[in-house]
């Protein structure tokens, strides 16, 4: 039995199968949701439990003003919103120098509508696994990759 938090789980398929496939160097997957998950990896291992969604940015705690909740619930425009992300990620810059940013979690949908306001000095991209990252990267922490392929779909009833 393994036991391994959403957005290390989500960070663990994306840099297994997605857009941190063979990254070198630190890379930062950050899920975007009800809060903020953060998962670090140095050259591919994930260094486990590195949750950084409480740190507090502008004198508030990053999720509380830059989740997708915090979005909705105070009903930002996209401008507002990326804005206290961009403040999250800068942060995040300033204390840990990633290579990469990977942005998941349900509004990684929408990454085209927010990803140029965001000028970070680490390349950013979106996951490309979307909401099965989760269930994938839970499935590798079992040490059962060989169970799913890449190309499957879990929205289509191929399960791991």
């Amino acid at each position: 039995m393994a036991v391994v938090n959403d957005a290390d789980a989500a960070g663990l398929a994306e840099m297994g199968f997605g857009a941190g496939a063979s990254q070198s160097g630190v890379a930062v997957m950050v899920t975007l949701g009800t809060g903020i998950g953060t998962a670090v990896f140095v050259d591919g291992t994930l260094v486990p439990n590195t949750e950084s969604g409480h740190l507090v940015v502008g004198g508030s705690e990053a999720e509380q003003l830059a989740s997708t909740r915090a979005k909705e619930h105070a009903g930002q425009s996209w401008k507002q919103w990326t804005t206290h992300l961009l403040g999250f990620l800068n942060e995040l810059e300033r204390l840990i120098w990633p290579h990469l940013f990977i942005v998941g979690g349900g509004i990684s949908v929408e990454f085209r509508r927010f990803c140029e306001r965001l000028q970070t000095s680490a390349p950013l991209v979106a996951a490309t696994l979307g909401t099965d990252a989760g269930i994938v990267g839970a499935v590798i922490a079992m040490g059962k990759t060989a169970v799913w392929e890449p190309t499957d779909r879990l929205d289509e009833g191929v399960y791991p």
